[in-house]
């Protein structure tokens, strides 16, 4: 297939969809120029900002939401990841107000906090947890943990990997890297002999040169190269930092044995081995990436889809790691373990995102990634479907992704063409090619198809 007149095609279509956005969304106009004197780009964060301009919304209910212009929409989006629950799930509802009479914040470990640890440290088997408010904190404890109880200095992250908006996580990341031109920098200053593991310039300004060797480089799904750069500095790695399933350019599964592999080099050298489930757990499986790929880490980070819809993160793992947070490690935060953000993760944990939801989850997200499948094989678009339960996406490469430089040869064209078409026929998604929809359980086999409709009439727009 011709993959210039595909991009041509797919700038007609997002200029006519942008236009018709335009069109229909005067409120969220209005509410832009407005916000644009009080926030910067007008939005709260920056994977908030949209083009022309953000679509704002005023509230949710089950699997749809709703914008300030009223118009109606199936939630792919998701909340980028939180809402497994859907929106006010009665549930989530009923907990959250019976605390609300009794006190949001102590700034004290309430009975409820202990529970939700329990319940945390049950699921995803972890020996200890300690809750903070994001995933940006759980990923920034979990590091500063790991380099106390290692005595070491350098963490090894993967190649366009996405672990929050702390200093040492800030390289080789997207979305950050298109606005400084260097989405394509895959490479740097060698960090071993055999070349694969390198430093290199972040992604972020405002990152201290200081820190710039701190941080090594190896590309997702290479266990040869993780064991090269340890074989030379194993003695000055803290951590291996990684999603065990790649979440930040698409959908990436990790080959048979890879993670194990990491977890037995990590042992062999005295490195802390870290799970960042922020965004998997909690929605590929009831116990994560544990459950679904049997590896365990040593800690384990998560946030998103654990509180509900609420404000919530946590790390976790075994017992002789943690507790250098009672021995000098610093972990602290006024809101940790806050009673409202408890009660609706509890509720989240115990009442709504059981076993059996899983079930449900995953047959949802086979419907939905089937049916954009047979769209895709249809037209013979370059594109291919990935499907984990509650996680699904379309990619636009026709074989799947092993690594990041594998998802620089995705066509974002396309991706930002489809955006708009299936925002403009009330399908609410992500605005960014490198994520993913969010399946919750409150979606409907009726939503599943009014998704698979439009992508459908979109592949078919595309190739005529």
């Amino acid at each position: 297939m011709d993959v210039e007149r595909l991009k041509a095609r797919a700038e007609e279509i997002g200029e006519r969809e942008n236009a018709r956005l335009r069109e229909r969304t005067p409120e969220s106009a209005k509410l832009y120029e407005r916000a644009l004197k009080s926030l910067p780009a007008g939005v709260a964060s920056n994977f908030q900002a949209g083009d022309p301009y953000p679509v704002y919304l005023s509230r949710g209910k089950g699997s749809r939401v709703w914008d300030v212009d009223g118009t109606e929409y199936v939630d792919f989006h998701g909340g980028f990841g939180v809402n497994v629950v859907g929106h006010a799930h009665p549930k989530i509802v009923e907990a959250i107000r019976r605390v609300a009479d009794q006190g949001i914040h102590f700034a004290v470990t309430t009975p409820a906090t202990v529970e939700i640890a329990e319940a945390v440290c049950e699921r995803f088997q972890l020996d200890q947890v300690r809750f903070v408010n994001s995933g940006t904190e759980a990923t920034m404890d979990a590091i500063r943990v790991a380099r106390a109880a290692t005595g070491r200095d350098r963490i090894v992250k993967m190649e366009g990997s996405y672990h929050g908006h702390h200093d040492v996580v800030l390289f080789s990341v997207v979305p950050e890297a298109d606005t400084l031109g260097v989405r394509y920098d895959v490479g740097g200053e060698a960090a071993d002999s055999a070349g694969t593991a390198y430093t290199t310039r972040p992604t972020s300004k405002g990152v201290p040169k200081s820190m710039w060797s701190d941080t090594i480089i190896v590309p997702f799904n290479d266990a040869v190269a993780l064991e090269e750069v340890c074989r030379e500095h194993g003695d000055e790695i803290a951590c291996v930092i990684l999603e065990p399933v790649m979440m930040n350019i698409g959908l990436v599964v990790p080959q048979p044995g890879y993670l194990q592999a990491l977890r037995d080099i990590c042992d062999r050298h005295g490195i802390v081995l870290i799970f960042d489930e922020v965004k998997c757990g909690g929605t590929i499986a009831y116990g994560g990436a544990t459950e679904r790929f049997g590896v365990r880490p040593h800690l384990a980070c998560f946030a998103k889809a654990i509180g509900g819809g609420a404000t919530i993160g946590a790390f976790g793992g075994e017992a002789r790691i943690m507790e250098v947070v009672t021995k000098g490690a610093a972990q602290q935060g006024t809101f940790n373990g806050n009673p409202l953000s408890v009660a609706a993760g509890l509720a989240a944990l115990t009442q709504v995102l059981t076993r059996d939801a899983y079930e449900g989850l995953a047959k949802m997200g086979t419907l939905l990634a089937e049916g954009c499948q047979r769209a895709i094989d249809d037209t013979g678009i370059p594109a291919h479907t990935m499907d984990l339960g509650a996680k699904g996406c379309v990619s636009y490469r026709k074989e799947p992704l092993r690594n990041y430089r594998d998802f620089l040869e995705t066509i974002p064209e396309l991706f930002y063409a489809s955006y708009t078409w299936m925002v403009n026929r009330g399908v609410f998604m992500t605005p960014g090619d490198e994520e993913q929809w969010t399946i919750s359980v409150q979606h409907t086999e009726e939503d599943i198809a009014r998704y698979v409709d439009a992508f459908g009439e979109f592949c078919a727009e595309l190739v005529s």
